[in-house]
């Protein structure tokens, strides 16, 4: 069994900066892939940012050059750094580790509001 924990996130005001982090353990032979996934209200879960084990980086044209994944692979971790915020970037993100299987985290909240 894997699991997943996400930390970070919160409020931040328009042109902020937050820092997420999400860390696997348990039975994980390799991973394949981890990233990021958010869900604003009353929208379909949509993809952020995603690194593969080969380091491949993509992101959702919506955050280019705004956010940056980075990786721990000593540590099983990633995290998202998370600039220039905008109201629309307000969603509950998802931490996801394919090892290879599926794994998500609980989801944390990221409000961005003046």
């Amino acid at each position: 069994q894997v699991q997943v924990v996400e930390s970070g996130g919160g409020l931040a005001q328009p042109g902020g900066s937050l820092r997420l982090s999400c860390a696997a353990s348990g039975s994980i032979f390799k991973v394949y892939a981890m990233g990021w996934y958010r869900q604003a209200p009353g929208k379909q879960r949509e993809q952020v940012a995603i690194i593969t084990s080969d380091g491949s980086i993509n992101y959702a044209d919506s955050v280019k050059g705004r956010f940056t994944i980075s990786r721990d692979n000593a540590k099983n971790t990633v995290y998202l750094q998370m600039n220039s915020l905008k109201v629309e970037d307000t969603a509950v993100y998802y931490c996801i580790f394919r090892v290879p299987g599926a794994y998500w985290g609980q989801g944390i909240q990221v409000a961005v509001s003046s």
